[in-house]
């Protein structure tokens, strides 16, 4: 977690064949971030790239941009472009990246990081319909591509598209709180946090018309965190059956609704650590959680502080 006033220098790596959409999202949403971030975007010879699309981008900087960075981005490039080992350019490129910056990836660009060896031994992931073909090319990595992004140390690996917002308003939350990473989601007009993980996004059959949702049902839960909120609750609110429940609850949100909850508490609790001068067990009473210790526990469990240190760092930091 970083602290700084001088703005981070975020510089995005844009390769051959890149998609164009991807490579705006740091831009976008740190760009966002009052002056917080500094975003310049880059190629590995200073030169203008084509994209996927039916145009070509030019850039400012060439790969020097990289030896300055505190974060750098590797945007995703087409999948017909994709090699098991890189070009001596991009290698080259990559190696100008400080020891200590952090690197993340959005979809494809997993590839890039994988290939240059940067994975091995780590958690990540990337685009769901490519996942069988990272895990033949690359199988000392442990593939999760189940979720919408992995942070491991000083790696954030994302999925397709938009999970490049979500992963990006992460290293807001990270970085400078929630407060700030929700104040940019409204000026981009965005979810700040997305349910589930890339499981809800996975080709399903179509269900029968007329069969019924659990959105419902997830946002009178969302009204109703103090609640024990038993399965059966949620079952009984969306009129379902339990078994019928979890199973259209997995299809929409890939978790299960025990995890969908505890998740949704613990971002609840997160915001009155830094919003409020509550205490531990008033704010586990808050969110649904039994007893302040529980709270410990699961706040733990997800972001490896204790509620205490959790406020001291944002609070001071806001």
């Amino acid at each position: 977690m970083r602290h700084t006033k001088r703005p981070e220098r975020v510089v995005v790596l844009a390769l051959d064949g890149v998609y164009p959409f991807e490579l705006g999202i740091p831009s976008r949403i740190l760009g966002a971030a009052d002056d917080r971030y500094e975003v310049l975007t880059c190629t590995v010879d200073g030169r203008p790239v084509r994209t996927n699309a039916d145009f070509g981008i030019t850039v400012e900087h060439g790969p020097e941009a990289l030896a300055t960075a505190g974060t750098v981005v590797i945007a995703p490039v087409a999948p017909a472009l994709i090699t098991p080992e890189l070009p001596a350019d991009v290698a080259d490129a990559l190696a100008l990246i400080p020891p200590d910056a952090r690197i993340v990836s959005i979809c494809t660009g997993a590839f890039v990081l994988a290939a240059a060896g940067l994975l091995d031994g780590r958690r990540a992931t990337t685009h769901w319909r490519l996942a069988d073909h990272f895990r033949r090319l690359f199988p000392h990595v442990g593939l999760d591509p189940d979720v919408l992004f992995v942070h491991d140390g000083r790696i954030l690996t994302s999925a397709g598209a938009a999970s490049g917002v979500d992963v990006c308003l992460h290293l807001l939350r990270e970085d400078h709180g929630s407060e700030l990473a929700n104040t940019v989601a409204r000026r981009c007009v965005v979810p700040p946090f997305r349910d589930g993980g890339q499981a809800q996004y996975i080709e399903q059959p179509v269900p029968e018309q007329g069969a019924a949702g659990t959105a419902a049902t997830r946002a009178w839960a969302l009204e109703h965190l103090d609640r024990p909120l038993s399965l059966a609750d949620l079952a009984a609110h969306a009129r379902m059956s339990r078994r019928t429940f979890v199973r259209r609850f997995n299809e929409e949100v890939g978790l299960s609704p025990g995890r969908w909850l505890i998740q949704q508490r613990v971002a609840r609790a997160r915001h009155l650590l830094e919003s409020s001068d509550l205490s531990v067990d008033q704010i586990a009473g808050r969110v649904g959680f039994a007893t302040g210790a529980s709270l410990r526990q699961h706040l733990h469990a997800a972001i490896g502080v204790s509620p205490q240190t959790y406020r001291r760092t944002f609070q001071t930091t806001r």
